[in-house]
């Protein structure tokens, strides 16, 4: 294996799993949410060369996502229509509980030959929480809480008679059998706050963060593997963004334009004042979301702020730019899935490659 393999950006694309596409705007979108769409889209995602697919969890309607399939369940229906891709499946800590997750995940890691893996997501929106009964923690327990979830999930996949005591969760003489096969299944988390990344650096294997610049993106780096080394820990940085790739820079331009000015007031506003929420009820006001605009909003993650948008080599050359910073994985988001993640393949992804072994050539020849 090469120094450019070892090192190479992993990609992931948002699985849409929810309607309305990965853009609050009437713009066309010509995605869909239904498992057919989905598993060709995940076929096509393989052979293009994406690495994963990340599935969404949602519960109530709104926001432009008026139907939703469950995360997990969708995940399993992926893996049985692809060989070799990973797909990482969004569980809430609240509704479901460790013990849970741990079977359906360890179940499914035997089904797919391991290719399953878990993002714990933390923080959400508090009216899904109360229509369905959940209580609301603050912001900072939302973390601790999740803290507990994966170190409860690592215990359980890999002890007999585990038990624990948290404050959240406990476990009593627990042995689940089958574990996973190994490696255990990677665990994902996202955020952007102090909490968040602090949780990333005792317990998580990979942490996802909003769209961002690369130097926006290298502070939130040097922040988390300092603490990660401090904790004897490693973990690895995803960040979101947008692709918009076509063949001139004006017509990628063009087409977020026409996003903007389409975009749903309504939709973007209402859910903005739900995520600003919880981005700002960290202590800090630094979590996801604090300090988006209407524009960073259209996009659900901050995606646009990458600057993934114009020809195949100025966002091949920025994706690079983004690896500097301190990435490990690109988790891209689309207009037209099926077409637009054909078309990263073909044109996108064999850039990077190229400038990925421009860049390790040197290393290559020290070796």
């Amino acid at each position: 294996m090469t120094a450019t393999q070892r090192d190479s950006l992993k990609f992931a694309y948002w699985v849409p799993n929810v309607s309305g596409g990965l853009v609050i705007s009437n713009i066309e979108q010509r995605t869909s949410w239904t498992i057919e769409y989905n598993r060709e889209l995940a076929r096509i995602a393989e052979r293009s060369g994406f690495d994963y697919a990340l599935s969404q969890i949602r519960f109530t309607a709104g926001y432009g996502a008026e139907y939703q399939h469950e995360s997990v369940s969708f995940s399993h229906a992926l893996l049985e229509s692809t060989t070799t891709l990973k797909v990482i499946a969004a569980i809430l800590p609240g509704p479901w509980n460790p013990a849970l997750a741990a079977k359906q995940i360890a179940t499914i890691n035997h089904l797919s030959n391991g290719r399953i893996a878990v993002n714990v997501v933390s923080g959400w929106f508090r009216g899904e929480f109360q229509a369905i009964g959940e209580p609301w923690l603050d912001h900072d327990e939302r973390y601790r809480r999740s803290e507990e979830f994966i170190r409860a999930l690592r215990g359980i996949w890999t002890e007999d008679n585990f038990t624990f005591r948290g404050d959240f969760y406990r476990f009593t003489n627990y042995s689940l059998k089958p574990k996973p096969i190994d490696p255990q299944p990677e665990v994902f988390q996202g955020g952007s706050s102090r909490a968040a990344r602090d949780m990333a650096s005792r317990v998580s294997d990979w942490y996802f963060t909003n769209g961002n610049t690369p130097e926006g993106l290298a502070k939130q780096v040097e922040d988390i593997r300092e603490k990660a080394r401090a904790n004897d820990h490693q973990v690895k940085i995803g960040v979101n963004a947008f692709a918009i790739v076509r063949e001139t820079e004006e017509e990628a331009k063009a087409v977020l334009a026409e996003i903007i000015e389409k975009a749903n007031p309504e939709a973007v506003n209402a859910f903005g004042h739900e995520v600003k929420n919880a981005g700002k009820a960290s202590p800090e006001g630094e979590g996801n979301w604090a300090k988006s605009s209407f524009e960073d909003l259209v996009q659900y993650n901050d995606g646009f702020r990458s600057n993934l948008i114009g020809t195949p080599q100025q966002v091949a050359e920025r994706i690079v730019d983004l690896k500097r910073a301190g990435a490990d994985l690109i988790l891209l988001g689309f207009l037209h899935f099926q077409e637009e993640v054909a078309y990263f393949g073909e044109h996108v992804i064999p850039l990077v490659r190229a400038l990925e072994e421009q860049e390790s050539a040197p290393a290559i020849a020290a070796e």
